[in-house]
C-alpha cells in the first residue's frame, strides 16, 4: 500500500489543527496551508472531503474557518485516509474464492496474503491517533 499525496496532506493538516489545539477556535485554510506549506486550493479540498467524512467541521465569515470534529484520541489515521483516498488495502486484486480467483496457479494463497496484509496496514493505522501524532511532534512521549 502506498499512501496517497491526499492521504498525507490530509493527515498534515489535521496534524496541524491537534498541534494547534483547534477544536474550539476555527484555524483558516491560509493559515494550515502556511504552516504546513501545502498547497492552499488543494487543502481547500482534501479539506471538504474531510469535513464530509466527519472529521472536521467549518465556520463561515469574519474568524471562520475548520476545527476539529473530535478530539485527536478519537480520530485515527486510518480514518483520516479512507476519508480522502477510499478504504485501505493492499492492492486491488480481489477478494479469495470469488470470481473463479483460483483459476490460476498460485493466485487464491496470494490474494489471501494481500487481503492479510491490508488488514494489518488498517489496524496500525486504525491504533494511531492524532493525539499519538502530536505526542510525536512534540517529544512529549510518556
Amino acid at each position: 500500500m502506498k499512501v496517497s499525496t491526499r492521504g498525507d496532506y490530509a493527515s498534515r493538516a489535521l496534524l496541524s489543527l491537534a498541534l494547534h489545539g483547534a477544536t474550539q477556535t476555527p484555524t483558516s485554510v491560509r493559515d494550515i496551508a502556511e504552516r504546513t506549506a501545502l498547497p492552499q486550493p488543494y487543502l481547500e479540498q482534501i479539506l471538504l472531503a474531510l469535513k464530509g467524512a466527519g472529521l472536521v467541521r467549518s465556520k463561515r465569515g469574519v474568524g471562520g474557518g475548520y476545527v476539529l470534529a473530535r478530539e485527536p484520541e478519537e480520530i485515527s489515521l486510518a480514518q483520516i485516509v479512507a476519508a480522502v483516498d477510499g478504504p485501505i488495502v493492499a492492492g486491488d486484486f480481489g477478494e479469495p474464492h470469488e470470481n473463479g480467483a483460483c483459476d490460476h496457479e498460485g493466485q487464491c494463497v496470494l490474494l489471501a496474503v494481500w487481503a492479510e496484509v491490508g488488514e494489518q496496514i488498517r489496524n496500525k493505522l486504525q491504533n494511531l491517533t492524532l493525539a499519538d501524532m502530536v505526542t510525536r511532534s512534540t517529544g512529549t512521549a510518556a
